[in-house]
């Protein structure tokens, strides 16, 4: 089952002022920022010394429980930032077979950018973008895990 959907804001190196700027706006809480260099671990290698500054996942709790998430696009990820076109949607689940049936419905006339796979922080997550040019997150949250 689907559990929840919400943006992810992707920026170029403004990650934190922006975490910071929406929360003041949207009169949200950060309840989490971790930088590239704050990650470790065999998923880190090859980030450059210049990204390690850089937000990797920033969470903004909203007052009605919603979720706003920013992170910033590293160089050398083999993903583009795109400035006006840095949104993406993720859907977060609680089972890992519903999660590869909606993968690879949205990947169908798609492209992948990362396989599904285990990562430090979901049990099978991955990235694509799909026939219409949404990028999407999928993702599996270990604490709902069936």
């Amino acid at each position: 089952m689907i559990t929840k959907i919400f943006p992810y804001l992707n920026f170029d190196g403004q990650g934190q002022e922006a975490a910071h700027f929406y929360t003041d706006v949207l009169n949200g809480d950060l309840i989490g920022l971790m930088t590239y260099g704050d990650a470790n671990g065999d998923d880190m290698e090859g980030i450059p010394e210049e990204a390690k500054d850089m937000v990797m996942n920033a969470q903004i709790v909203l007052k009605n429980g919603d979720y706003l998430m920013i992170s910033d696009v590293p160089p050398g990820m083999g993903i583009s930032y795109r400035k006006g076109n840095n949104v993406s949607l993720t859907l977060t689940l609680d089972d890992q077979e519903e999660a590869s049936i909606i993968f690879g419905k949205l990947a169908e006339g798609g492209m992948v950018s990362m396989d599904l796979q285990e990562t430090f922080w979901s049990p099978l997550y991955g990235n694509l973008i799909d026939r219409f040019g949404i990028e999407w997150q999928i993702s599996v949250d270990p604490e709902t895990e069936k």
